[in-house]
Order: structure tokens, then sequence, then C-alpha cells
């Protein structure tokens, strides 16, 4: 897909999400009410999601008294369904573990923005709190190459296997002659880029008689779509939308 192309999905992305976020601002200016003193937040999480694990960070900003704009970032790791670790048997027992089949450690950037919304409140100290939040934005995917350790027979000695660093090659690799991974840093400078959408959907709980601080759990749904498909794997099919199932623990605060 050319970049002009990717430009433009970006452009209706953008333009699409702030008509979006603004779109839900009501009628009337709840903000003031003076039972609202704490407008603004920020918070910090980490989740685990059905593709691995990462952090996030969030800041936003009340626009009625139940309904606060947020923006939304996210780093998290992936790891493709069909990976499947080995270790090569006929080594020393020194031999690293490694996936066979898998081009490229993966991970996702994302920057959005979205609406976090206030669905049930006990109005009681200590009460539960229910939100709904839903988020849209870019969603970068990130490629390392994989880097293995590799039997190959020495030039100068004839009959003497010895051990190289190579990057991952399917045509010329094999569980055969893979001694195991590779330092993780190696091929850090070859790191790719391949530029795309998401879509989140969650839910968060949130329990605690100090309003200035937070503390939630929230699940929900996340959806990202890149037109390249992300190179991960070898010898399966790379998808180029990846769905996503998260639970995240946030800590925060209100001012």
């Amino acid at each position: 897909m050319s970049s002009k192309i990717l430009k433009n999905i970006f452009f209706f992305v953008t333009v699409l999400g702030s008509q979006f976020v603004y779109g839900q601002l009501m009628t009337g200016n709840e903000l003031d009410h003076p039972e609202i003193q704490l407008r603004n937040e920020s918070f910090f999480g980490v989740n685990i999601n059905s593709h691995g694990w990462g952090f996030s960070y969030r800041k936003g900003k009340h626009l009625t008294g139940t309904m606060k704009r947020m923006m939304d970032f996210d780093y998290v790791s992936y790891r493709h369904p069909k990976e499947v670790k080995l270790q090569n048997q006929s080594a020393s027992n020194n031999s690293k573990s490694y996936y066979y089949g898998k081009l490229s450690n993966a991970a996702f950037l994302r920057v959005g923005y979205g609406i976090q919304k206030v669905i049930f409140d006990e109005e009681l100290p200590g009460a539960l709190e229910i939100k709904l939040n839903y988020y849209a934005g870019a969603s970068l995917g990130l490629l390392k190459p994989v880097y293995l350790e590799i039997y190959k027979q020495s030039l100068a000695i004839p009959d003497r296997y010895e051990l190289v660093t190579e990057k991952y090659n399917p045509e010329t690799h094999f569980a055969e002659n893979i001694y195991g991974r590779a330092p993780f840093l190696r091929g850090i400078n070859e790191l790719k880029f391949n530029p795309g959408v998401y879509g989140k959907f969650g839910l968060s709980f949130e329990y605690g008689a100090d309003q200035e601080v937070i503390r939630n759990i929230e699940t929900g749904l996340i959806l990202d779509f890149h037109p390249k498909a992300m190179q991960v794997m070898a010898f399966n099919t790379n998808n180029p939308f990846t769905f996503s199932f998260y639970v995240a623990v946030n800590w925060g605060k209100r001012w």
C-alpha cells in the first residue's frame, strides 16, 4: 500500500476521532456545578492481554459531570498464536530455547483519543463506580528481526563447526543447525515501523473513598488494523487484523 494511501487513512482517523469526541458534548455546562472540583486526572497501568503484556498512560479532563475526554497511550508486546518454543536437544545443556519460524519480535505502540463516561455511580463514600471507555487512534507496529546462533562449518578448519550469529532465514536455518536464540538486543538497529489504526472498548471498575486517588481494574477489547500485515512468522498467514482481550490495573490521581 502506498504512503499516500496510508496518509489518507491517518488523516481520516484523526478527523473522525476528533469529531467523535466533540460530538459527545452535552448541552449546557455541567462543569459549572460546584460539586465538580476535581476536573483533571492522569494514571498509569499495567496489563495482560491475549497476545502478551504491556503498560499504559492516560490523561483526562471533564467535559461534563459524568464524561471525560481522554488521551490514551499504550505499549504492548505481541506474540503470534502460532509461536512454539523449541530447544536443540542434540546440543549441550547450554543451548537456548527459541521460537522456530519466528521472523520478528513484535510490539504495538498506540496513541489515541477517547471518551470515558460514568454509567454507574452509587454516590456514596467508597462506593463502586463503573465507567465506559472507548478510544481510537494510531497503532504503530514495531518489528525487530530475530537473530539466532547457528552451527556452521568452519572455513579455517575442515570438519569443524563453529557458532555464528545470523538473522533468521527460513530457507537456510533449520531445527538441526539452530543452536539457540541470540541476545535480544541484536538487530535493534534494524527496527521497522508498520503504521495502522486501532479501536478500544472497555469497562473500568473503581472503588475507594479518596476521590483524589485512582485505583481501578479495567477490562475490554482492542482491534488493531495494519494495512500491511505484521510479518512475525515465516510459515503462517499474518493477518492485518489483530483482536485482543485485555485486563489492566491502573493507579493515578485527580486534581
